[in-house]
C-alpha cells in the first residue's frame, strides 16, 4: 500500500511537469507512436481483410500470416531494426514495429465483419441489382464495420502497451520512467510509469467501445425498453366459427 501512495505521490509530483522527460510529453510521444502505428497498419490491413472477405479467397494465407506475426517477440524485433536501419533512423524501426504488431488485429477484424454478415443478406443485394462496389460499400462495409472496430481496439491496447519498449533505445514514451527506474531502484516510479501506462489504455478501450456499440446500424439496435418489445410477428386473430358461417 505504501508502494502504491509512493508511487501516486511521484505521479503527481511538480517535478513531473518538468524538462524534456515531462510527463505531458511522454504522453504525446506514447499517443504519437500509437496512432501513427496503427494508422499505418489500417491503411495495409483494411483494405486487406476487406477484399479477403468479400471474395472469401486468401482467409487462410491471411490466418497463418497473422499467426507468425503475432509470434514474433516485439522487444526483440525492434532491436534487430534499429540495427538494420540504423541509430540515426530509431523512429522508423520502431513505428514498423509497432506496425507489424498491430496488422494481425486489423486484418482479422477486417474479414471476419465481413464472414458474419448473413449471406441472404449479400444474396438480396445481388438481386437488386447491385453492382459489387455498391454491396461492398453500401452493405458489407457498414455491417462489419463492429468488428473492424473491435480489431482497431485490440491493435491499440497492444500498440499502446507495448510502445513502452521504445525506451529501450531512447525514443521516450511512458516507458521511460520504467526502464529509468529499475536500475536506480526507483520502485514507486516503475509503479508510477506502469499506472499511467494501463490508465491510457483504460481510457483508449472505453473510447473504442462507444465507437464500435455506435458503429452498429441503427435498425439492427434494440432500443425498445424491457417487456415493451416489438414482437417478431403480428399476432393474428382466428375468426370463430359463427363469424365464417355469417361471412
Amino acid at each position: 500500500m505504501n508502494l502504491f501512495l509512493d508511487a501516486l505521490a511521484w505521479i503527481f509530483s511538480p517535478e513531473r511537469l518538468e524538462g524534456q522527460y515531462a510527463l505531458p510529453i511522454l504522453f504525446v510521444q506514447q499517443l504519437w507512436y500509437t496512432f501513427v502505428s496503427v494508422l499505418i497498419a489500417a491503411v495495409v490491413a483494411v483494405p486487406a481483410g476487406w477484399l479477403i472477405g468479400h471474395t472469401g479467397r486468401g482467409r487462410e494465407v491471411a490466418v497463418a500470416v497473422s499467426g507468425a506475426a503475432r509470434a514474433i517477440p516485439s522487444f526483440g524485433l525492434l532491436v534487430l531494426l534499429v540495427l538494420l536501419f540504423g541509430v540515426l533512423h530509431r523512429p522508423e524501426a520502431a513505428v514498423v514495429t509497432f506496425v507489424l504488431l498491430a496488422i494481425p488485429s486489423i486484418l482479422a477484424g477486417a474479414y471476419t465483419g465481413f464472414e458474419a454478415i448473413d449471406r441472404r443478406v449479400i444474396d438480396a443485394a445481388r438481386a437488386m441489382g447491385m453492382t459489387e462496389w455498391q454491396i461492398l460499400f453500401k452493405v458489407e462495409v457498414p455491417l462489419g464495420l463492429p468488428l473492424l472496430i473491435g480489431g482497431l481496439r485490440s491493435a491499440v491496447l497492444q500498440v499502446v502497451a507495448t510502445v513502452t519498449i521504445a525506451a529501450y533505445v531512447n525514443l521516450g514514451g511512458l516507458g521511460f520512467p520504467i526502464i529509468q527506474g529499475i536500475p536506480l531502484g526507483r520502485f514507486d516510479q516503475v509503479l508510477g510509469g506502469a499506472i499511467l501506462v494501463a490508465a491510457l489504455a483504460l481510457v483508449l478501450d472505453a473510447l473504442l467501445a462507444w465507437a464500435q456499440r455506435a458503429a452498429v446500424p441503427r435498425a439492427l439496435r434494440d432500443t425498445a425498453p424491457p417487456g415493451r418489445r416489438i414482437p417478431s410477428r403480428i399476432p393474428v386473430r382466428t375468426p370463430s366459427t359463427e363469424e365464417r358461417i355469417a361471412a
